[in-house]
């Protein structure tokens, strides 16, 4: 099961090389914008999967659902609109927002496929695979809510 590692790599990639060229360039290794650009990658490889693998996201929703392949697409476009706000200073933190209710809008359907042993990634493997995709989530979730923490709120001017 790769794509665990895939996310967590992109998760820190912009930080890691920040701190590769620290030296030479005087980067801040994990400040608020390298975080935004890593949780950025990880919902452009999110989407990614949602018009890449169609089919195997479309398994993973109950039947009742309506509009299955449709919902699969939208919610993709959406974590791509969520991508490109997280590499805009100025949406950073509303795409941060919008990051973490997909975060926990999303994770039903991720228990619903375990439990019923269909769908993409570790899907198949049951509820054990949950032992892995939750703790996947709560970091997604704690990086979010650090980056709220370091993304000042956006001034209003009347």
């Amino acid at each position: 099961m790769i794509t665990p590692l895939i996310i967590l790599l992109l998760l820190v990639a912009p930080g890691l090389l920040a701190w590769v060229l620290s030296p030479s360039l005087g980067l801040t290794a994990w400040s608020s914008q390298r975080r935004a650009y890593g949780l950025g990658l990880c919902f452009v490889f999110f989407g990614i999967g949602h018009f890449a693998q169609t089919n195997g996201m479309v398994a993973m929703l109950p039947e009742f659902v309506p509009a299955r392949r449709e919902l699969v697409w939208l919610t993709g476009a959406g974590e791509w609109l969520v991508a490109l706000g997280l590499f805009t200073t100025r949406f950073q933190r509303v795409a941060t927002l919008a990051g973490l209710a997909m975060f926990v809008g999303f994770f039903p359907a991720n228990v619903w496929a375990a439990w019923q042993q269909t769908g993409l990634g570790g899907h198949q493997w049951g509820l054990v695979y949950l032992w892995i995709r939750a703790p996947l989530q709560a970091i997604l979730i704690v990086w979010s809510l650090r980056l709220l923490a370091l993304t000042p709120a956006q001034k209003t001017t009347a």
